[in-house]
């Protein structure tokens, strides 16, 4: 059932793709020679999509599907994962591509997942970063924006799969 809501742009399109640019050329200059992404379906496909046509020089792919969420606005706490990697981390330069990172706890379940995968190095991505919210300090090294505790869709984030087609990031019902 399609549900409208009042909602107020947070982030706009432009300001993403800037900051979008420039976290691509950061990780860039930390991995010269290349990285494998990983991107956390559903909520970061959009983020993953144009962080990669940013990098320049080497960048491969691959797609984990995790839950915590269900059709509620606040996480549940339970991580479930949907779809695990299709290809093995040993020995590369990894980046989680997260599209929020709020409690934190969903972020630290993969990090050690995939830590116990051997990468050379594993480092995270997220587009919005949501400190006020942490139950567990997580290190996050690439953060597109840092915002308050509000629930956002659009830019791929979603309320019950809605929204995410949205160029830009809004809050709802605020």
């Amino acid at each position: 059932m399609l549900r409208y809501f009042a909602m107020n742009i947070l982030i706009s399109a432009d300001d993403i793709q800037r900051r979008v640019r420039s976290l691509a050329q950061e990780i860039h200059d930390d991995h010269p020679n290349g990285v494998h992404l990983v991107c956390v379906l559903k909520g970061a496909f959009v983020f993953l999509a144009d962080l990669a046509r940013q990098l320049p020089g080497v960048a491969t792919l691959d797609f984990l599907a995790v839950s915590s969420y269900g059709t509620s606005t606040q996480s549940s706490g339970q991580v479930q994962v949907l779809k695990d990697l299709d290809a093995g981390l040993e020995g590369r330069d990894v980046i989680i591509v997260e599209d929020i990172v709020d409690t934190g706890l969903t972020l630290h379940y993969l990090q050690d997942i995939l830590r116990a995968r051997a990468p050379r190095t594993l480092q995270t991505a997220c587009l919005l970063s949501k400190p006020s919210k942490r139950k567990i300090d997580i290190k996050v090294e690439y953060v597109g924006f840092t915002i308050e505790d509000k629930f956002v869709v659009g830019y791929g984030l979603d309320y019950a799969e809605q929204y995410r087609n949205l160029p830009y990031i809004a809050v709802i019902g605020d």
